[in-house]
Parts: C-alpha cells; structure tokens; sequence
C-alpha cells in the first residue's frame, strides 16, 4: 500500500524587479570574475620560462595559476 504525505514546502515569494537585480548582480559578479581570469592568464603568458622558474610555475599550469585567482581555491 503506498502513503502520500502532503508537506508544505517555504517558498520565499521574490518580486520580479528584485529577482532582476539578483540576476543582474549575479551576472556582474561573473563577469568581472571572468576578466580577472583572463588579465591575469594574459600577463601571466608574458612571462618568460625563466621568470616563471623564478615564481615556481610551470608553464603548463598558467591556467590553473588564473583560475585560482579569479575564482578561488
């Protein structure tokens, strides 16, 4: 035999100009994120082999260097 059991669920009822400033912040703060990463990707990429001994990075992992810095651990 199967059961059914109605639970109510909270809901947090957003009004729609405030869903878009959510949305809005949201995107600006992925945006401006993304342009850390790629300046910094970018003047990484200028270093030569020997400065990037000197920071103990290899040049294969400028990416992951980038990504760090823009969005964290």
């Amino acid at each position: 035999m199967a059961y059914v059991t109605d639970t109510p669920i909270a809901v947090e009822v957003v009004s729609l100009p405030r869903y878009i400033r959510w949305i809005r912040e949201d995107l600006t703060k992925r945006l401006d994120r993304y342009r850390l990463y790629r300046t910094t990707l970018a003047e990484l990429a200028t270093l030569s082999d020997r400065e990037c001994d000197d920071l103990g990075i290899d040049r294969y992992s400028l990416r992951e260097v980038a990504r760090q810095a823009a969005y964290g651990a």
